[in-house]
């Protein structure tokens, strides 16, 4: 049994004017991107997007609550990004098909930096996507790979020495360790758009996927 990772927040937040909404979802993503779920601090949120402690509880059940809600808001807006792109021909194999959703991945965050890095810090520096609260996220994560990986074996895209699980293990490894690296400028008061769409971060990109694929991939 998995623990639910999303919640609606109290319809209190839901009846804000979009402005508000949008000031403490800005506030709770600054603070978690600097500090993770565990070290976020309620008070600076609230000081933060201009509300009171009072109201924030009227709001949201506890900062966890919150970060579902950002969790959720990603989501929605990811699930709106993709249905409005495609790749660029019908005829791609399996590993072009994995390198054009993670470089389209990467384009939304570098349209959404601060949220993609609040979740990116909770889910994966502070490890939460590998424990029992995030499950059902990666179940569903690790589901869309595993079909992805069945389509290759089936098209005898993937070396017959690897075995499905260990496929999709590097795969989820490989797409985790490039949103890491790409969302890691923020933190350095670099501006994310420049640094995704520059050279050396497509450089990255594409020398880290090559890896990954030509030690799945079937050369035979």
């Amino acid at each position: 049994m998995t623990t639910k990772s999303y919640f609606m927040p109290k319809q209190t937040f839901l009846n804000l004017p979009e402005a508000k909404q949008r000031k403490i979802i800005a506030a709770a993503s600054d603070e978690f991107s600097a500090y993770g779920l565990e070290n976020a601090s309620t008070n600076r949120i609230v000081a933060n997007s201009g509300i009171s402690k009072g109201s924030f509880y009227q709001y949201f059940e506890d900062k966890r609550d919150l970060f579902n809600h950002l969790m959720r808001i990603l989501e929605n807006e990811k699930t709106d990004f993709f249905r409005d792109k495609h790749p660029p021909n019908t005829g791609l194999d399996t590993f072009a098909y994995f390198r054009w959703v993670i470089k389209t991945g990467m384009e939304f965050n570098s349209a959404y930096p601060r949220l993609a890095q609040a979740i990116s810090r909770v889910l994966f520096t502070d490890g939460l996507y590998f424990g029992p609260i995030f499950a059902d996220l990666r179940q569903r994560s690790r589901a869309a790979l595993t079909a992805m990986v069945n389509q290759a074996r089936a098209q005898g895209e993937l070396n017959p020495k690897v075995d499905i699980e260990m496929a999709v293990l590097v795969m989820e490894t490989w797409s985790n360790v490039i949103t890491n690296s790409m969302l890691q400028p923020i933190s350095q008061q670099e501006d994310v758009t420049t640094w995704a769409h520059s050279p050396e971060a497509k450089k990255m990109i594409d020398q880290t996927l090559y890896v990954m694929e030509y030690g799945l991939r079937n050369v035979a």
